[in-house]
């Protein structure tokens, strides 16, 4: 968990600092500094906020955990995360590129209008929204105890390791492209949300909300069970214990959602996420591409006509 909780709130606290980064630079720049103390209002009540929303989310799991329905929760979390983090990844790896400009051409607007409000709600909304996103998905790493992600180093480590990479990269000692960047980071949220998947499934399977066509397609557990009680079984039932420790796989399952019998549906999904994000990314890249192409061989047309 506390690996996972490290991963998103480094992310999402990032993506904040950034963009309250960028703005604060660019009215430094325009000699327009009277202004930053509204952007950092709208910041700091947008971490309230999510604060207020964090606190609001416990109470709503402890109500359903009171009717026996926290599973259900749970299972539902875990499935709106995974859409979540997927579109999150994909949203920032297409806008990473234009993030600078577009900030700064609304920053503009509102000077020009002189539009004070405005800028605290944009500054809000922007942070919020990472605020809310960090809520969800604390939610559905921690089947629901917010408070725990909330207070374990995982969460305090990402928010230090993000306010020291942005301090540098605005400071200039950091030199890395936005979009490259993103992109590293991206992967490893997008193995977070293929286990979240999986993991959904199981639950799902557990429940008999669904049924498996095979419940197991193989068995690791002589090689890596996904939990100390699965070794402490192996080593019961056969006289030797497996040749990993159960500590290894409670922590892939946590991180990447590894399951040592994965029923069939589970791999399916598995697989299929992935090769869902393949389809995407390539049908992203496509029109990109194409336009390259395009204005290369526009180019080649125009040089003999420019001799």
């Amino acid at each position: 968990m506390e690996i996972q909780a490290l991963l998103i709130t480094f992310r999402e606290v990032l993506e904040a600092l950034l963009i309250v980064g960028i703005i604060t630079t660019y009215l430094k720049r325009v000699n327009q500094k009277q202004y930053t103390k509204y952007v950092w209002l709208g910041a700091g009540l947008a971490v309230l906020a999510s604060f207020g929303a964090a606190m609001l989310f416990q109470v709503v799991f402890t109500g359903f955990a009171a009717m026996g329905s926290e599973m259900y929760l749970k299972i539902g979390i875990m499935l709106v995360s995974t859409v979540l983090l997927t579109q999150m990844v994909f949203w920032m790896a297409s806008h990473a590129r234009d993030l600078k400009g577009n900030m700064e051409g609304k920053m503009s607007k509102f000077i020009t209008t002189g539009n004070v409000v405005g800028m605290v709600i944009h500054s809000f909304l922007v942070v919020l929204r990472e605020g809310i996103e960090t809520v969800f998905f604390f939610a559905a790493i921690t089947g629901g105890n917010i408070g725990a992600a909330m207070q374990g180093w995982g969460a305090i480590t990402g928010v230090i390791i993000a306010a020291v990479v942005s301090y540098f990269f605005f400071k200039g000692t950091m030199r890395i492209p936005l979009s490259t960047f993103f992109k590293l980071t991206g992967a490893f949220i997008i193995l977070i949300s293929a286990g979240l998947l999986v993991q959904a499934i199981s639950m799902m399977q557990d429940l008999n909300i669904i049924g498996s066509v095979i419940p197991h397609v193989y068995d690791l557990t002589w090689f890596l069970p996904e939990h100390p009680i699965d070794y402490s079984h192996y080593l019961r039932d056969h006289g030797t214990a497996p040749l990993l420790s159960g500590d290894i796989g409670i922590f892939l399952k946590a991180l990447f959602g590894y399951s040592s019998m994965p029923s069939i549906e589970e791999v399916l999904a598995y697989i299929g996420y992935f090769v869902a994000i393949l389809l995407l990314t390539s049908s992203k890249n496509t029109p990109v591409k194409a336009k390259k192409e395009e204005a290369a061989k526009s180019a080649k047309l125009l040089k003999p006509q420019a001799k």
